[in-house]
């Protein structure tokens, strides 16, 4: 879902990228048949979903979706954060947004045989229509909630029209971001210098 900041997080290893990039499609314990050094991003994965899940910005920005999404206000924020990260790539990335996706694209395709099918297909769509360029546009985040809406999720959900939170709280959301990600940069540096990485 957030994507682009799980690239980013996991740092500049390739098998990193991968688990941290996919870890929502891997299920129950590590390995689960991946590659250690893929089952090991996926682990990170984890803990940043954790970290920002007691994060005091992140619930700010939980907390700023109304009533009526509540229950789907994580997902919706993490695709908050990554069009502002998208957005505001000069200010946290190395080099430019389409050099680093076009990297992590061809990372995801020598990798995709180490896949689970739906990690594969969704990096083959993810490749194919440039989602993380795309996450840019403010329009491409709303397109992409609604798609979530009738594809990902399996229940009734009320994902759809999801943009209208965060256009009716651009700057709230902002400066929530901008306080969390300093922290969750560091929280993954911390975490692979802990495990050797």
């Amino acid at each position: 879902m957030n994507f682009l900041a799980h690239a980013l997080l996991a740092g500049n290893a390739d098998a990193d990228r991968i688990g941290g990039v996919l870890g929502d499609f891997v299920k129950g314990y590590l390995p689960a048949g991946l590659q250690p050094d893929v089952a090991s991003g996926v682990a990170l994965h984890r803990a940043i979903d954790s970290f920002a899940d007691r994060h005091v910005a992140f619930a700010a920005s939980r907390a700023r979706i109304s009533p009526a999404r509540r229950r789907v206000s994580g997902v919706l924020v993490d695709l908050f954060y990554d069009h502002l990260l998208a957005r505001d790539w000069a200010s946290h990335g190395c080099g430019t947004l389409e050099d680093y996706t076009a990297r992590l694209y061809a990372v995801l395709k020598d990798y995709s045989g180490f896949l689970p099918e739906k990690a594969r297909d969704v990096a083959n769509r993810m490749r194919t229509h440039d989602w993380l360029c795309s996450y840019r546009s403010v329009a491409a985040v709303g397109q992409a909630i609604d798609q979530m809406a009738v594809h990902r999720l399996r229940r009734a959900n009320p994902l759809a029209g999801g943009i209208e939170e965060f256009l009716a709280d651009r700057e709230g959301f902002a400066a929530d971001y901008r306080l969390f990600l300093p922290d969750a940069l560091a929280f993954a540096v911390d975490w692979r210098s802990a495990r050797g990485g």
